[in-house]
């Protein structure tokens, strides 16, 4: 199914031919290179069709049935139809899909639970923090007490006693369990056998794993978190935005902290959209394509390795990986775009206890084309080729264009 009906019929390129031309070049950006950041994804063409619908032009301040706006009758529906899907999949006694982000989200939890000045715990931004866990360039840094916790030096993982040693000497009112470049499962459990231990809120952070969670391949937050946080595109493959899960307890505080503390009008067409997401992501054919995902990932982890990349934690249990290109004599922002020039699309990161910076990638969007093991040993071997000087960028590239050309993200 062809994802771009309005430019096949014309009416976009009559008139606006310079938009139109954007967006068709993106589109073969995205057909004709690797997409390996850990944050993206492609949706299906149902996503996008209910993104591009007529609920795009309504506005609806408030709740279902609770609106402050005429002619929201319908849009009601679909919304409880999102609420609803979210709360079964998750297992969660309250959903909130209002939230314009997975950061505007992470604001509501905040507002929810806590007041400026309050101590917050998380994990720190060099090693792997969010901007909304503290940075001071963040609204969370400006408003919080943020104390960070790290990762050990040898393994990578996340020091539980340091932890824990920081969470009794500081008392914080909430502890942020998540982060964008940590490979492994967070255990759940201990975080909130700590939280109870100093009487904290535990919010997880959970926009990166909670694809897997819909899919059983990932533990969930849920029944440990008092409240977490989400997005909804990543690996769980919806459209852009951000989603809330609590129990019912805390429910009318999230939704207040939503609307009208920190947002206006929900977008109806995103959230139409999330409710579509949640539909897919609840079939078998999804937990199939979020452990293929975990399983490319560990493939693809393994033979970086082989190459002589630096995986930190020795591999991962998700989508994600980071690694430091250093071995092979490149930094990570020479090697992003020595690869870009490939057309071989990732980010940088951070790396804790130095001042290097790595390389983080993902296989969400690779595995959602069809891809498979062969196809992360092929790429990992042609990623390691380019840093190490051995293939040209231009010669890549044309591997690229071919293996892509196998694998288009929307056929037909």
């Amino acid at each position: 199914m062809s994802v771009t009906p309005l430019l096949e019929t014309g009416v976009l390129r009559r008139q606006d031919p310079q938009m139109a031309e954007i967006l068709q070049g993106e589109l073969e950006r995205q057909s004709t290179t690797l997409q390996l950041i850990a944050a993206e994804n492609f949706t299906s063409p149902a996503v996008l069709t209910t993104l591009g619908s007529a609920l795009a032009n309504k506005y609806a301040e408030g709740y279902p049935g609770a609106r402050h706006h005429g002619g929201c009758e319908l849009v009601d529906v679909a919304e409880r139809l999102a609420v609803e899907r979210a709360k079964a999949l998750f297992g969660a006694a309250h959903a909130n899909v209002q939230s314009h982000s997975g950061s505007s989200a992470v604001l509501a939890a905040y507002a929810a639970l806590l007041r400026p000045g309050d101590t917050v715990l998380a994990l720190g931004l060099p090693h792997g923090g969010h901007l909304t866990h503290g940075s001071p360039a963040n609204f969370s840094g400006r408003w919080f007490d943020f104390v960070g916790y790290g990762v050990d030096a040898e393994t990578g993982l996340i020091d539980h006693d340091q932890v824990r040693h920081l969470a009794r000497n500081h008392r914080p009112k909430a502890i942020v369990c998540g982060s964008i470049a940590y490979p492994r499962h967070l255990d759940y459990a201990f975080f909130r056998e700590v939280a109870d231990e100093v009487g904290a809120y535990l919010i997880a952070d959970a926009a990166h794993p909670i694809g897997l969670v819909a899919g059983g391949a990932a533990p969930s937050p849920v029944p440990y978190a008092d409240v977490v946080c989400a997005t909804t595109h990543k690996v769980l493959r919806g459209p852009r935005g951000g989603m809330i899960l609590c129990g019912s307890e805390l429910a009318e505080r999230v939704d207040r902290a939503v609307f009208p503390f920190t947002q206006g009008g929900a977008q109806m067409h995103t959230i139409a959209a999330k409710a579509v997401a949640f539909g897919e992501a609840a079939t078998p054919a999804f937990g199939v394509y979020a452990h293929q995902v975990v399983a490319n990932a560990r493939v693809l982890a393994r033979h970086l390795a082989a190459e002589g990349l630096a995986v930190t934690t020795g591999g991962t249990d998700t989508h994600l990986i980071t690694a430091d290109p250093a071995p092979l004599g490149v930094d990570g922002r020479t090697a992003r775009g020595r690869l870009a020039a490939a057309g071989i699309v990732l980010d940088c990161c951070v790396l804790p206890h130095g001042e290097g910076r790595g390389l983080r990638l993902g296989t969400a969007a690779v595995t959602t084309q069809g891809m498979g093991e062969p196809e992360m040993v092929k790429i990992a071997a042609l990623l390691a080729s380019v840093l190490r000087g051995e293939t040209e960028p231009a010669g890549a590239r044309e591997e690229v264009r071919e293996l892509t050309g196998r694998f288009p993200p929307y056929p037909g």
